[in-house]
């Protein structure tokens, strides 16, 4: 397995993938360890994770140089990616035990009640885009619980996983009750199956998310995927402008386009669409591309060659069959940089309509109405997130109730809070992460009955 700096081509580091054996010796490893962490104290645990966030925080620039390093994001982004994962770690470690306190039940026994207890070891498979904030919104939750966690992380960010290990080393967590498996997917299944395992989790495309979760089928483990996303960003007639576009871009550009939960496909109702359009374009046009370890860069590589000629192709034939290309399109010859692309006439028989399209592309359809925007959104085989533009709050909230999606944001951009539950339907996936619900997605919850 290599890493390699995506801005120049640059052999960061080389790992030798673990063997069989190895990985087995570590599960065995991880559940010795679990079996007398599931014994601490809500208090004892809440310390060592504040311990956590102290170390992010104090190692941030390392931490984010890193990030930016393996896979090309912007350093700013970078620096907010680990202050965010601090903020998970936080709030987990100040709110968990309210959140897994037994809750009573009335019925016809004397004393009835549900308790949250941690149900073991949990595998998460990983991605690249976000290297330590999807690891840490589920270890955050995880470890908080009482479970221990292993982790299969992409194979391009290997000393991200290595570091995010080590932070949980140096706040003084038990050894091995997080730890890295440095595989390939080609040993996932094999991990899943392992009796030691209870559950697995999975953020990543829907070809990974259906072998993990027919693997958790077959070997019966509980498994939450959350998958990927081809979100609309509605705007009405009655929008703030400025706003939406100025988040609409912000939202397509973070991670130059490779993040799930960004807008993807722009709705916008045809009395406001000329106008959003050309304010779209002169806001994009004015991205730079730079190295991504300078503060002043706007536009960062994309993670590797192969996703820009994947995009790019996605473009491409989009175009043949009647997209109009007002901006970017160029495919460079060689390097992982591409430009920001905006495309309308978008019908929904193109790829940049149907697929999930990672990099920096807005796709724009115009439809007439409200209702015409409700039909379009919901016409897609993904439902992570969704945003809505309008001054009308009550008819925002209307809206939101009709679109096919876990998370609908108003007047905002879409993003993952600890405070609120993140996860999708239909291909985007299922269960929760985040909040209370995430962290009881990897509990037993057991029923007690006395009388």
């Amino acid at each position: 397995m290599q890493s390699i700096n995506p801005f120049n081509n640059e052999l960061l580091s080389d790992y030798q993938e673990m063997s069989s054996e190895e990985v087995n010796s570590i599960i065995d490893k991880t559940h010795k360890s679990w079996l007398s962490w599931k014994k601490t104290s809500f208090a004892f645990r809440s310390d060592l994770m504040l311990k956590a966030v102290a170390i992010l925080r104090s190692k941030k620039k390392e931490l984010s140089e890193l990030i930016t390093l393996e896979m090309g994001k912007l350093i700013v982004e970078a620096e907010g990616e680990v202050e965010k994962c601090a903020w998970v770690c936080e709030y987990y470690a100040e709110h968990a035990e309210a959140m897994l306190t037994d809750e009573p039940i009335i019925t016809d026994g004397q004393k009835s009640m549900a308790i949250f207890q941690p149900i073991g070891l949990v595998l998460a498979v990983m991605p690249w885009n976000y290297p330590f904030w999807q690891v840490f919104r589920f270890a955050a939750p995880a470890l908080m619980a009482g479970n221990a966690g292993l982790l299969k992380h992409a194979s391009n960010v290997q000393g991200c996983a290595l570091a995010i290990e080590k932070v949980f080393i140096e706040a003084g967590f038990p050894e091995n009750i997080f730890s890295s498996l440095i595989i390939g997917s080609s040993k996932v299944e094999e991990v899943i199956a392992n009796p030691k395992v209870r559950a697995v989790t999975l953020t990543g495309s829907e070809y990974a998310g259906s072998q993990v979760a027919s693997a958790a089928g077959k070997y019966l483990k509980k498994s939450v995927l959350e998958l990927g996303g081809s979100d609309p960003f509605i705007v009405l007639a009655d929008a703030d402008l400025d706003e939406a576009v100025r988040w609409g871009v912000k939202s397509r550009m973070l991670t130059s386009g490779q993040t799930c939960i960004s807008a993807k496909r722009f709705i916008v109702v045809e009395e406001v669409a000329e106008l959003f359009l050309s304010k779209m374009k002169d806001v994009m046009e004015k991205y730079v591309p730079g190295n991504p370890l300078d503060h002043t860069t706007t536009l960062a590589p994309l993670s590797k060659r192969d996703f820009v000629i994947e995009v790019h192709k996605q473009i491409e034939n989009s175009v043949k069959i009647g997209a109009k290309c007002i901006l970017g399109g160029q495919l460079e010859p060689t390097g992982c940089f591409y430009p920001p692309t905006l495309l309308m006439n978008v019908t929904r028989e193109m790829p940049v309509f149907s697929e999930e399209t990672f990099g920096p592309v807005v796709s724009m359809i115009v439809v007439k109405n409200e209702d015409e925007a409700i039909e379009v959104a919901n016409d897609s085989l993904f439902g992570l997130g969704a945003a809505i533009w309008t001054n009308n709050l009550e008819k925002g909230e209307k809206i939101a109730r009709e679109i096919e999606a876990g998370a609908i944001f108003i007047n905002g951009l879409v993003k993952s809070d600890p405070r609120l539950p993140f996860g999708g339907i239909k291909n985007s996936g299922y269960g929760r992460e985040l909040s209370d619900y995430g962290i009881k997605e990897f509990c037993n919850i057991k029923t007690i009955w006395i009388k």
